[in-house]
């Protein structure tokens, strides 16, 4: 977990210090708001004391992210495959609930930071682990995407949006107005279909963590059908 500003800003400056005050900074108000002059305002210190430690903005993100990838649980020792990748998966998006500017970030990365490129290997050593051959994992990988990372794009999702600029009141309802209804029956019948953790009355909003655990399950559903039948592309 990243301690709070306030805790940093009582340690030496250094690249550890810098980055888990970058996820702080990010954290709170979304990644729109962090920037070099308002993370060493944050910090205490002039700008330049943080290009000691880091050499530019693209550098600070890289980090960042993998500030929020060590997060992530480690494999589960002598588990099988399905419950190791599901797992970690899950924890994968625990981490990004609690920094919701990452999936964002990770987007905007022309290469894998070291981190993901690390917890990337080691999926595809659960895989492997688990009987997959290089084929069925290579295709795995692809169905997988940013999932397997701990989020997806979907259609209905206000999370990129307070990633950009910090908390967000809680979604409205998922009602459509009644003209936008009339005009799409089909939308407005799934839009007041969803499921909650509440049990609250339907119409009120989808349960983001079912529906990425009901996607989830699907797909290793069918990877594990697959794995059974040998199959190959």
């Amino acid at each position: 977990m990243v301690e709070p500003v306030e805790t940093l800003r009582r340690t030496p400056l250094s690249r550890d210090r810098i980055l888990r005050a970058a996820v702080a900074l990010a954290d709170e108000a979304g990644i729109e708001s962090l920037s070099m002059r308002n993370l060493a305002k944050d910090l205490q210190v002039v700008p330049m004391a943080l290009y000691k430690h880091v050499a530019n903005k693209d550098e600070l993100l890289d980090g960042m992210i993998d500030v929020v990838v060590a997060e992530i649980d480690p494999p589960t020792p002598d588990a099988e495959w399905k419950q190791t990748v599901r797992g970690r998966i899950l924890s994968a998006r625990q981490a990004l609930l609690r920094h919701p500017w990452a999936p964002l970030a990770i987007d905007t990365r022309n290469m894998a930071t070291p981190a993901i490129l690390a917890y990337l290997d080691s999926m595809v050593g659960t895989f492997r682990a688990g009987g997959f051959s290089a084929d069925l994992t290579h295709h795995v990988m692809h169905a997988m995407g940013s999932r397997i990372l701990g989020f997806s794009q979907e259609l209905f999702d206000d999370s990129r949006r307070a990633g950009r600029s910090g908390a967000i009141e809680p979604a409205p309802s998922a009602a459509l107005p009644p003209e936008v209804a009339a005009r799409f029956p089909h939308l407005a019948e799934i839009a007041t279909a969803a499921s909650h953790d509440d049990g609250s009355v339907v119409g009120q909003g989808c349960d983001d963590q079912f529906e990425f655990e009901f996607a989830l399950d699907l797909l290793l559903d069918g990877i594990e059908r697959l794995h059974r039948q040998g199959w190959t592309s």
